[in-house]
């Protein structure tokens, strides 16, 4: 059964920081690119953060560029992502995905990721 479990949300003030984590089992996608999605209430799923298959490249949404970081530990099969100075916009379910490729100009769109986790409450009070 290949299974993500993202952990890490919970409740924090404005400009606290976050670390979000995926784990993966019943396979390794240290082959594939991964990335975070975030869907606030009433909204659609939205791009927040992309990774390569070696770490190497990143990508960030521009509300999010220069707050949040992603990266990967191949070792343990986990995602992360590190989310400072939070704003109350922040607030939404985070969900980590595996992408079909290891990196493409496609890389911002949840259609072509094929395996989700089932989400984690990030919530940020004003």
């Amino acid at each position: 059964q290949v299974q993500l479990v993202e952990s890490g949300g919970g409740l924090v003030q404005a400009g606290g920081s976050l670390r979000l984590s995926c784990a993966a089992s019943g396979r390794t996608f240290s082959n594939y690119a991964m990335g975070w999605f975030r869907q606030a209430p009433g909204k659609e799923r939205e791009f927040v953060a992309a990774i390569g298959w070696n770490g190497r490249s990143t990508l960030y949404a521009d509300s999010m560029e220069g707050r949040f970081t992603i990266s990967r530990d191949d070792a343990k099969n986990t995602v992360y992502l590190q989310m400072n100075s939070l704003k109350p916009e922040d607030t939404a379910v985070y969900y980590c995905a595996v992408h079909s490729a290891m990196w493409t100009t496609a890389i911002t769109m949840k259609s072509r990721y094929n395996i989700w986790g089932q989400g984690t409450q990030v919530t940020v009070s004003s």
